[in-house]
């Protein structure tokens, strides 16, 4: 068998050329889908009628295995390249987790399956898309959550050295030790509930902690969690910057093959008029040729009617003497 393209383009095998239709990506969406409710209504088993229950279990199987045989088709076609794509590897690992067995000790990973609603990211562009940008920002996104570690471990030496050596249960509980004040400032850059955060702490004798609480949500929650935000839409710009490149190199590709074909057409049809100027040429130096023969002979018929002319004058010359 020919080796697969890894593209939607082309293909080298009926069967390959089968799974890169567009009808059947659909088909595939369309099951995701509809996986997706079936496993939300099953939420509901225990108050559903045991029939309905049933065939909506042999509705998921069913789709299980719709799923499965793509996998397997595609592991035969593409072969090792299958796994050379994320995507694909994605793919397996959502359907492998399908097959688990329904076995208590497999509840947990059972539950697993509804993983494969996931694989929406990839048939649908716009989502796929998103998804390929905010794997890129990752790099970006350990090094923002570095800089937020190091704030909150600074934060809560601070807070546990001011507000933790307290007679106050509350106080105690969220500045106490190391732990409890930086889950309590993980809290507060969240800004969940810091209002009555900064009144129990003020109520414990600390007027002028609203001045440590404000800056630490300046710092934490409007300055770095909003580094995550520009660096998303920094990794959706280049996305759509390189979606935008390819549609223009394509358009460029289209534009040249049009011009090319249009120079090409251009260059026969003037190559087809240089030879009918070629032929008209010959034709006309032709003509010229005999044009010119016949003018050596007419001037050599003159020159011998002008010699018996001239012999005629000399007998007559040569009489009347």
């Amino acid at each position: 068998m020919a080796r697969a393209t890894l593209d939607y383009e082309t293909s080298n095998s009926a069967i390959e050329a089968f799974l890169e239709r567009p009808s059947i990506r659909t088909t595939i969406t369309s099951l995701i889908i509809f996986n997706a409710l079936t496993l939300g209504v099953l939420t509901y088993r225990d108050s559903l009628p045991g029939a309905a229950v049933a065939i909506l279990e042999f509705l998921d199987g069913a789709v299980t295995a719709v799923f499965v045989a793509e996998i397997a088709a595609k592991l035969w076609v593409y072969r090792w390249q299958f796994f050379r794509v994320g995507w694909n590897v994605f793919d397996f690992v959502v359907v492998a987790l399908s097959l688990i067995p329904g076995a208590s000790v497999f509840t947990v990973l059972r539950a697993l399956r509804v993983l494969r609603v996931l694989r929406l990211l990839r048939f649908v562009p716009m989502m796929k898309r998103i998804t390929e940008a905010l794997l890129k920002s990752i790099p970006g996104m350990g090094a923002i959550l570095a800089v937020i570690i190091l704030v909150i471990y600074v934060g809560a030496v601070m807070a546990t050295n001011m507000y933790g050596n307290t007679a106050n249960a509350d106080v105690r509980e969220m500045f106490g030790t190391l732990p409890d004040s930086a889950m309590t400032l993980f809290q507060l850059m969240t800004m969940d509930g810091w209002s009555d955060l900064l009144d129990t702490v003020t109520d414990d004798g600390h007027p002028y902690a609203w001045v440590f609480f404000l800056i630490f949500i300046f710092v934490g929650s409007f300055a770095i969690l909003n580094l995550f935000i520009a660096l998303i839409v920094e990794a959706l710009t280049e996305e759509q910057k390189a979606a935008i490149g390819e549609q223009i190199e394509s358009l460029e590709a289209a534009m040249e093959g049009h011009a090319s074909a249009d120079v090409t057409g251009a260059i026969e049809e003037i190559r087809a008029r240089d030879e009918s100027i070629e032929e008209t040429l010959g034709q006309v130096e032709e003509d010229l040729v005999e044009a010119e023969t016949d003018r050596s002979e007419m001037m050599q018929m003159l020159r011998e009617m002008r010699a018996e002319i001239q012999s005629l004058k000399a007998m007559i010359a040569a009489r009347g003497g």
